[in-house]
């Protein structure tokens, strides 16, 4: 079982990171009292392999303070639940920046009265479980995308190996754009198989239509530019930390030419390790 400590400064970004880590399948739990950490891990463990990877979120919010969180974390070596530690942090102006602009207090602030003041205390009491730490991330500069891709790179591996899941969606522009498309192409420039009594019954699925729309130097020509700029912008987006994209297809009524086309891109997407669905919105209609 991996078990994953993620503490740090308050604003540095736990919950954050947090969130990232359960997107790649960790069991997450934020601000879990300190005190339930060895019950926790062993029922973790005695589940025969349910919760193989665990992160807990535990910091100085908890009213036990520091002193109880390293007293759990030594009882957690006692019970034979070996754990990493990923500590966030961030520079004193990055953090007060922070608090000024969400407006919510320092759980220290009332004890240390100021919140330059809370930030400073906060550090110097959790400086035992930095150096003790197994990652540090500092966030001072660092977007959403960067630090998904550190985490990443950290607990799976390099981040251009991550897959990003490709939606490819046909549909017609009589029956409305999808508002899920991230980017979106007009293949009505294409012959259209409508005006085809044999082929009008048909859809793009078809071997018949399919054949026939990808048999146009200008389909050929479409589909090369399009495989191009997909190949590009796939590591793109998986370096910004996106995780599903959706690619839309629009003829007129989202039958055939729009059906042919993204029926070829879905399979492309998946002959270059992407995994991909293709879905035909408005095929029956």
């Amino acid at each position: 079982m991996e078990f994953l400590i993620i503490s740090g400064l308050s604003g540095a970004g736990k919950s954050q990171a947090a969130d990232i880590l359960e997107d790649l399948d960790f069991y997450c739990v934020d601000n879990m009292p300190t005190a339930l950490l060895p019950k926790f891990a062993e029922f973790c463990m005695a589940t025969g392999g349910r919760y193989e990877r665990v992160a807990l979120v535990v910091d100085i919010r908890d009213r036990g303070g520091f002193t109880e969180i390293t007293e759990s974390l030594s009882e957690l070596l006692s019970l034979g639940c070996e754990y990493r530690i990923l500590f966030m942090e961030a520079d004193s102006d990055t953090i007060l920046n922070r608090y000024k602009e969400t407006r919510r207090p320092h759980p220290l602030q009332s004890e240390a009265g100021s919140l330059e003041a809370a930030i400073a205390l906060e550090r110097a009491r959790l400086a035992p479980l930095r150096s003790a730490s197994n990652f540090v991330i500092n966030t001072s500069a660092t977007t959403i995308g960067m630090l998904q891709s550190e985490i990443y790179r950290m607990f799976v591996g390099k981040q251009g190996e991550r897959p990003l899941f490709v939606n490819v969606l046909s549909f017609g522009f009589k029956y409305g754009i999808p508002a899920e498309a991230d980017m979106m192409f007009d293949v009505r420039f294409l012959p259209n198989p409508f005006y085809i009594a044999e082929l009008r019954p048909k859809n793009g699925t078809d071997k018949e239509v399919f054949d026939f729309v990808h048999s146009h130097d200008a389909a050929r020509q479409f589909m090369t530019k399009v495989k191009d700029l997909i190949e590009f912008l796939i590591p793109q987006y998986i370096e910004e930390g996106k995780h599903n994209l959706t690619i839309a297809i629009g003829c007129t009524g989202g039958h055939h030419r729009s059906v042919a086309v993204a029926q070829a891109l879905s399979e492309h997407v998946k002959t270059i390790g992407q995994a991909s669905e293709c879905i035909h919105r408005d095929v029956r209609k």
